[in-house]
This record gives C-alpha cells, sequence and structure tokens, in this order.
C-alpha cells in the first residue's frame, strides 16, 4: 500500500509516517516547503521519501497525486491557529487551506480513485450542553472561522468521495511541534501561578496512538464518521481511582494538574505544588482568546468499537508515555 502523508511538518503527519514505516508501508511524505522541515528526530519520517506540495493549488495537487498514484490520502494538513484565523487578514488563508485545499485533495482522490482520510475537529459543533457528540451527529454550528473551515472542508470530501475517513480528534499533543503540554510545562517552570480554565470539557488526543488507528483504518473499507480521542479514564473495580487522579471527562485545569503531577513524579520538582500553583478559572474570567471556544469537547467514541476498531488508549497513560519522549530539562 501506498500512502500520501500531507502535514508532515505537524505532529500528526510526523506519528503516521513512522506508523506506516513500522508497518512496511510506502510513505510519502508532503508539506509546504522544499525539504521536510519536522522534528530531526532521527526516526523514519527524516528519511523517508518527501514532496513539496501546495494544497492551495488545485493544478499541483492533482498533478502530484496523479503522478504518484497512491492508495491513501491521510490529510494531515490544516491551518489549527484558532485565535490568528479571527484576523480579517487571515481568513481567506485559512479558507484557502481548510476549505479549498481540502476540496482539491478530495477531488484528485476521486479522479485517481484513492481512499482518503481527513482529519477535521469537535469545533464543527456549537460546544453546548454535556452529551458527547456523535459521530453521525449533522448538527453543525461552529463557533469560529477555525471550525467553519473544518467543516467546509469535512463537506467537501463528503460531498466528492465515497472512500473517505473523516476522523474528529481534539485537545492534540505530539512530539513534533508545540501543544498545550509543552506549553504548561514552559509555564510551570518561569511561574509560581497559573490560571487555566475549567469549564471547558474533554479529553486530549495523543498523536502517536491516533496514526496506530488511522493505519488500522485505511487497512480496511468501514468508511464514514468517527471520533477519536484518548479514552476516559473509568474507576477501577471497587470505584477506586489512583490518587490525583479524575475519572470520566477532563478540562484543561484537570489536564494542567495531572501534567504537573506526573512530570514532579518524574523527578522535576519545579512541578510539585508548592512550587507551581494551578488555579482553576471560567473561561470568562479567563479572558484574552479572540475566537470561541466550545465549552463541550467530548466526543464519542463508541463507533470504533462497533466497527471492530481499538479504541485509544486512556489519556493518563498517553501523558505517561509522552513525558518520558520529553527531554523536561531542556524545556523553555
Amino acid at each position: 500500500m501506498k500512502v500520501l502523508v500531507t502535514g508532515v511538518a505537524g505532529q500528526l503527519g510526523h506519528d503516521v509516517m513512522n506508523e506506516l514505516d513500522r508497518r512496511g508501508y510506502e510513505g510519502i511524505g508532503s508539506d509546504v516547503g522544499e525539504t521536510y522541515s519536522g522534528i530531526a528526530d532521527k526516526t523514519p519520517v527524516t528519511r523517508m521519501p518527501y514532496v513539496s506540495m501546495d494544497i492551495t493549488d488545485p493544478e499541483a495537487v492533482n498533478r502530484l497525486i496523479s503522478d504518484l498514484a497512491p492508495d491513501v490520502v491521510v490529510h494531515c494538513a490544516a491551518w489549527t491557529a484558532v485565535d490568528l484565523a479571527e484576523d480579517d487578514d487571515k481568513v481567506e488563508k485559512v479558507r484557502a487551506v481548510n476549505a479549498s485545499g481540502t476540496e482539491h485533495i478530495a477531488r484528485a482522490c476521486r479522479d485517481n480513485g484513492c481512499k482518503m482520510v481527513y482529519l477535521s475537529t469537535d469545533y464543527v459543533f456549537d460546544g453546548q450542553g454535556e452529551i458527547p457528540w456523535d459521530p453521525d451527529c449533522r448538527d453543525y454550528k461552529p463557533l469560529n472561522v477555525y471550525g467553519q473551515t473544518k467543516l467546509e472542508g469535512e463537506l467537501a470530501v463528503s460531498s466528492l468521495l465515497e472512500k473517505y475517513f473523516i476522523v474528529r480528534i481534539a485537545w492534540v499533543f505530539g512530539k513534533n511541534g508545540n501543544n498545550f503540554i509543552k506549553t504548561m510545562l514552559k509555564l510551570g517552570k518561569t511561574h509560581d501561578t497559573l490560571r487555566v480554565v475549567n469549564d471547558q470539557i474533554g479529553t486530549p488526543t495523543y498523536t502517536f496512538d491516533l496514526a496506530r488507528l488511522l493505519v488500522d483504518m485505511i487497512e480496511t473499507e468501514k468508511y464514514g464518521y468517527y471520533h477519536a480521542t484518548n479514552a476516559e479514564l473509568s474507576p477501577a473495580p471497587g470505584g477506586f481511582t489512583p490518587e490525583g487522579c479524575k475519572t470520566g471527562y477532563i478540562s484543561w485545569y484537570d489536564f494542567t494538574k495531572e501534567i504537573f503531577r506526573q512530570a514532579a513524579a518524574l523527578g522535576y520538582p519545579e512541578y510539585l505544588p508548592e512550587h507551581t500553583r494551578v488555579i482553576p478559572v471560567t473561561t470568562a474570567e479567563y479572558g484574552v482568546s479572540k475566537a470561541r471556544r466550545p465549552f463541550n469537547s467530548r466526543l464519542a467514541k463508541d463507533k470504533l468499537e462497533k466497527n471492530g476498531f481499538v479504541p485509544l488508549p486512556d489519556w493518563q497513560d498517553a501523558l505517561a508515555r509522552y513525558l518520558k519522549e520529553l527531554d523536561l530539562s531542556q524545556l523553555s
């Protein structure tokens, strides 16, 4: 199987390429740069074939996909700077990448008979209520430019193709690039108090785990919409929960507390509560954000098991593995 992966300079594309290599598939990475510009971590992605592709150029996209003739395109490339997307001078650029760029890839996949995987987001919904969003829910009400353009990408894929997987994720973290965990760890070294919102609820997604699931998917023809984040921690038999851990869905505040708890347990005392105090605040109290954020980022994932896929492990386990991948002493 030959797989073209867009956005390999980002967190998920990096891990998808490495997962393809682990399984012996032919992976070809692409991004807008002339050469691979992701982390130089000596993993297979740094040595695998790479092609430059501007997804906003429909002719270039169609020509490249026609020439490469992949069996699958895993489309990870996106504009993900949510607040910056709200600037008037950025809106059309965001739409060119997230909506038009996705449409160009979907058309090329249709014309060349490829399967397509499109990574989307909980931001296509309005984030209200407390019920987890079902992957087949069509009650779309995006709150911001990022969510609206990702929805437009979804609609392009579903209208042009039959062989597609639309996979919504949330709160993404991975080795290659910046994310919430790295930001909190850096701030924890320089601040004695951090204010973190506690009224936005969901679960995070580790790209290493997600990459495994995506490759599982493209080995099948079980097309459609899916939700894929790391699982909520369930109480152990008898209701016991490990000290400091929270069961069920979590807030960004809960996530930060667990990040610091695990970092301190790894031998970094600067993350102990007596050194860095984490204070829960509401979104309104926190302020500063240009883009409206969803309060309800809960994503229902039971469709994965119903269709025979192995869900992602629980998020505490994912966080523990991720922190061991990082050199916390070098974060600044």
